[in-house]
């Protein structure tokens, strides 16, 4: 008698309920940006520090999160991570009441901290359920959530925070965030639980990660022996930059153009749809008709003619192009992730979170941004830095990810 077909559905709902969670509390930060950048009186530059305490925790803690998932394994090492979270999200309380940019900060990292251990954990889980020339197809349903929850968080949080006049003090600006960043801890500490307890995410044995059929046998000592990965990495520094740019700078973008914050606060939104036009292609057409890698090249050829076209018109023109770069940045994550983990067997997890460590392009590269923005007094003209971003995701789509040494 046969064996029964494996189902993966119940296991990928969950884990797209924790990209719901993740994407919810990343998004917003386009309009933290914004708001903080307005409460405490912020340059570009400084205000953009939002994104790099986020992100710089990826780099902080990436290579931990995978020593950790060895000892807890990939379940328990979701719900640790979203326990980290909450912490992070608690400390927006005493950062309101005593108006305190810093200890935002410090919360925003930490709340990366935690997303670093649920993303190191998640992403090769959903790799590794079920066929991998299918896993961009997985990880665009996942996306979806994401970007859902994204463009909740940012309509919620735009509406909280952007909407109306400003209060007479920083503290009363501030205390705006309080009530929501309490509700947004209680779910994710009860999340924590309920992912703990479950019995419907199975945990994924070493063997299970070393795909039969890979065409690299591995016999190899070190995970930087594998040029698919390791300009793989390069290139999620670069595609996560270019996608929080887009994402995280157009509300603020919108403003420098004269859009008043209520409307500008929207403007994230569009980015967001953008990329959930492209995940639903990227179900229907991967792997039947597209293949991951084809997906990939059209990304990066379609984000530099959206860098040129942004930069080289105005006005809500402009704006549109800055969203439209959020079609041509949605399915270069899921394409990356099989194709840099291809071959990696026994070193998956390591290389996973060398993966996340690309994550910190999110940190480094907004930063630059504003600064260019700030040094030419342009922030349209400071969307040139992503040329040549685009540039290396598409040599890695064309011979990068095809290396199998150096």
């Amino acid at each position: 008698m046969s064996k029964p077909k494996q189902s993966y559905v119940g296991p990928l709902i969950i884990i797209g309920l924790l990209f719901f969670v993740f994407g919810f509390v990343t998004w917003v930060n386009g309009t933290l940006i914004t708001f903080f950048k307005k409460a405490f009186s912020l340059d570009n530059t400084s205000s953009y520090l939002v994104t790099f305490a986020f992100f710089i925790s990826y780099t902080v803690m990436a290579i931990p999160s995978s020593e950790v998932l060895k000892r807890t394994g990939f379940k328990r090492g979701m719900s640790l991570g979203l326990g980290i979270m909450a912490v992070g999200t608690l400390i927006f309380i005493p950062a309101a009441q005593i108006a305190s940019y810093p200890l935002f900060l410090v919360g925003l990292f930490t709340i990366g901290i935690g997303l670093t251990l649920l993303q190191t954990a998640s992403n090769p889980y959903a790799t590794i359920l079920g066929p991998r020339e299918s896993a961009a197809q997985r990880i665009s349903f996942l996306g979806i959530a994401n970007k859902l929850a994204g463009i909740f968080s940012q309509r919620l949080f735009g509406g909280l925070l952007l909407a109306g006049g400003a209060a007479t003090t920083p503290q009363e600006e501030l205390q705006k965030v309080e009530t929501p960043y309490l509700i947004l801890t209680a779910v994710l500490v009860v999340l924590a639980g309920v992912i703990w307890f479950s019995k419907g995410l199975p945990e994924v044995s070493e063997e299970q990660e070393e795909v039969p059929g890979n065409t690299v046998k591995v016999t190899r000592n070190s995970v930087f022996s594998f040029p698919n990965l390791v300009l793989g990495v390069i290139a999620l520094f670069c595609y996560v930059g270019v996608e929080v740019i887009a994402g995280d700078t157009i509300i603020s973008y919108g403003v420098s153009l004269g859009f008043p914050e209520s409307e500008a606060s929207t403007f994230g939104t569009y980015t967001l749809w953008s990329m959930l036009a492209a995940y639903g292609l990227g179900i229907v057409l991967i792997p039947k008709y597209v293949s991951q890698v084809t997906c990939l090249r059209a990304s990066a050829i379609l984000g530099i003619v959206g860098t040129v076209v942004a930069v080289t018109t105005g006005g809500f023109t402009s704006v549109l192009f800055i969203a439209f770069l959020g079609f041509a940045n949605a399915l270069v994550w899921p394409a990356m992730w099989p194709l840099a983990l291809d071959g990696l067997g026994k070193f998956t997890k390591i290389g996973s979170a060398l993966l996340i460590m690309g994550i910190s392009g999110g940190a480094v590269l907004p930063l630059i941004y504003g600064n260019i923005a700030d040094s030419i007094h342009s922030t349209q003209q400071a969307y040139w830095i992503m040329m040549p971003l685009y540039l290396f995701i598409l040599y890695y789509a064309f011979i990068g990810y095809k290396k199998r040494s150096w």
